[in-house]
């Protein structure tokens, strides 16, 4: 069975194959987002367009990340953060504080015509005091993911499956589909 991912994002596509394997095609779609700092909110209204769209298998994520000193925010809006101020303005934000516990949380909806699904996971961990390493994308040079000591831009794909919350929810997606 073919699944399309609906994603324009490179480097997500390439997470997701490490995980699901070749079932998996990327699927550009402009679909609408809506704003809300909650990850499942976005991905399930996502879901329904992206279906309703493709009318075959389809996969779409959505990646918060939720600061403990701003009381959660950015959440599900840290891309449009970081689009506006950079990550250095967001490190700027937090030097304003002693606090530099986040929260990443992923979203995978998952919908074959029958079943609408969602898988979510958590990664605990810090934000850097600076940006470290060249891998990844968004925030991934200042996410410091609890039980390592370097940020996710410094990891490979494979260990940055390990760790992400993102990868987590892809392996909650593979096991369900190797059961079904």
């Amino acid at each position: 069975m073919k699944i399309y991912f609906v994603t324009s994002n490179e480097g997500k596509f390439r997470e997701a194959r490490e995980i699901v394997g070749k079932r998996i095609v990327k699927r550009p779609l402009d679909i609408e987002e809506i704003q809300s700092a909650d990850v499942g909110k976005v991905v399930l209204h996502k879901l329904d367009e992206a279906y309703r769209k493709v009318g075959k298998p389809v996969i779409v994520e959505d990646t918060g990340l939720y600061l403990e000193a701003l009381n959660g925010f950015p959440g599900a809006l840290v891309k449009h953060m970081v689009e506006r101020v950079g990550i250095k303005g967001v490190l700027r934000l937090l030097s304003y504080y002693k606090n530099d516990n986040a929260v990443a949380e992923t979203a995978i909806g998952f919908n074959d015509g029958k079943n609408s699904l969602l898988f979510v996971s958590v990664t605990k961990g810090r934000i850097a005091k600076k940006e470290k390493g060249k891998s990844g994308f968004g925030w991934d040079s200042v996410f410091v993911p609890e039980g390592s000591r370097k940020t996710l831009a410094q990891m490979d794909v494979h260990e940055k499956n390990l760790f992400s919350a993102r990868g987590k929810s892809f392996r909650k997606l593979e096991v369900y589909l190797i059961k079904n």
